[in-house]
């Protein structure tokens, strides 16, 4: 049905805009994620989703524990509405350990990045396996339940006085290094989304880019008995 409904509305978007979609899809990967614990600077938390846009990381995991995560769009010009947001923000729940232990059952393994432990440095972290990398907030970076969850831990080597960098930088390092080495040493087949995944994301893409798109497929469901 999706690939149906696909062909019906591509006729209201531009050849353009259509052909970008496909090449964007073609490099996008979940196997590679983001966790963002209780990340609430607007600026920071909107430069980390360009960041996962730009290098092609689809899903973004959103701890929301005492901080709502709250993305600019003056800085995110857009970005977010190609990602995928996934939020933990039950009220008195334990949101990091329901987060990561949806990552591990889909067999994510959960790096904490954190200047304070001397597990790997950014460029020696093993990527072969699905890897979602956790931030945490501008101040204190992760928290100490993380720390205590992950199932290793990462840092970006400083030559400088300064222990670290901001928490969008850190991300647009890490990501950079990690979507570089995933797309030169695994197989594409293991990073790639599967068939499955891109045509989802793909009429998501093309109703969002289409005025009154979700009622022009509404129609077409009705008028196809769906």
């Amino acid at each position: 049905m999706n690939k149906e409904l696909i062909e019906y509305l591509k006729d209201f978007i531009s050849e353009a805009r259509w052909k970008r979609m496909n090449e964007v899809l073609d490099l996008r990967t979940q196997h590679i994620t983001v966790v963002l614990e209780d990340i609430y600077q607007p600026h920071n938390a909107s430069a980390v989703l360009r960041s996962c846009d730009g290098f092609g990381i689809q899903d973004v995991h959103v701890i929301e524990t005492n901080n709502e995560f709250d993305a600019s769009s003056e800085v995110t010009i857009g970005a977010d509405q190609w990602l995928s947001i996934h939020r933990y923000n039950k009220p008195k729940a334990d949101n990091v350990s329901e987060c990561f232990s949806t990552l591990k059952e889909k067999g994510y393994q959960i790096v904490a990045t954190t200047p304070h432990e001397n597990d790997h440095n950014l460029d020696e972290l093993d990527i072969s396996k699905p890897t979602a990398l956790v931030f945490g907030t501008e101040l204190e970076g992760v928290t100490a339940q993380v720390l205590e969850q992950a199932d290793s831990f990462v840092k970006i080597p400083m030559s400088g006085f300064s222990e670290s960098f901001n928490i969008s930088v850190s991300a647009a390092i890490c990501l950079y290094d990690t979507s570089t080495r995933l797309r030169n040493t695994v197989s594409r087949s293991d990073w790639g989304l599967s068939e499955e995944r891109r045509e989802e994301l793909l009429l998501e893409w093309v109703k969002q880019s289409i005025k009154a798109g979700d009622q022009l497929a509404d129609k077409w469901l009705s008028e196809n008995n769906y």
